[in-house]
């Protein structure tokens, strides 16, 4: 199958560099460019793309915005967006993943990273980041208020049972299904399935999703620099 992916940037010269990259892949193809949040929600309609990789700051409808509308449409639960940031570190990281992002990547990053993480948001298995993600993640995390944490999310995780429970955190450390299975002595199959029942009753739609939430409802703590 071939990955439908839709740009969204405000500078006309990005877009056109990331879409000779993303074009030149025989597995995936651009469907449409946004210069602006709103013609990002839009054209992901229009043109039912696969992946957005999406600016945050853009003129009117912001990236932050975008992310959220899309993944509060329910005709859109198959796309997945990847922050593209100028910034390695940025304030709007984790409000990005809250609103729905699969993950981020600086812009800085090189081309095979870019490529690999299209690859994996389309297929849903894994956060979409740098190695230093995670650790950004908690970083943010650990600046917020005690009353940002989310009570009801909290309250879910009663929902896990205690293997769900384990895996959840081999999750947020950021290792891979792989590695889990490994850690945890069973099969990479069985990681899966567990990922995808936390995933449900926890309403994650991603791996990424998982991430925060286990941050958010005290599960796992940052860890001190």
């Amino acid at each position: 199958m071939t990955i439908r992916v839709l740009l969204a940037d405000d500078q006309a010269l990005l877009r056109s560099a990331f879409r000779v990259l993303v074009d030149s892949e025989p597995d995936m193809e651009v469907v449409g460019e946004a210069s602006d949040g709103a013609e990002a929600v839009q054209l992901t309609r229009q043109e039912r793309a696969d992946v957005v990789l999406m600016d945050i700051r853009m003129p009117g409808t912001d990236g932050l915005a975008a992310t959220r509308m899309i993944s509060e449409d329910p005709s859109l639960a198959h796309v997945r967006v990847v922050i593209l940031t100028t910034f390695e570190v940025d304030d709007y990281v984790v409000q990005s993943l809250r609103a729905g992002a699969s993950g981020f990547l600086g812009k800085g990053s090189e081309p095979e990273e870019l490529l690999s993480a299209i690859r994996v948001a389309a297929g849903g298995e894994a956060l979409l980041s740098p190695a230093a993600t995670k650790g950004l993640i908690a970083r943010f995390l650990a600046q917020a208020d005690a009353d940002d944490n989310d009570p009801v999310r909290s309250e879910r995780l009663a929902a896990l049972t205690v293997r769900e429970r384990e895996v959840l955190v081999q999750v947020a450390g950021g290792h891979s299904n792989d590695e889990i299975a490994e850690r945890l002595e069973v099969s990479p199959l069985t990681v899966k399935t567990h990922v995808n029942r936390a995933m449900a009753k926890l309403g994650a739609r991603d791996r990424a999703q998982l991430v925060v939430i286990a941050y958010e409802s005290g599960l796992v703590r940052p860890r001190a620099e």
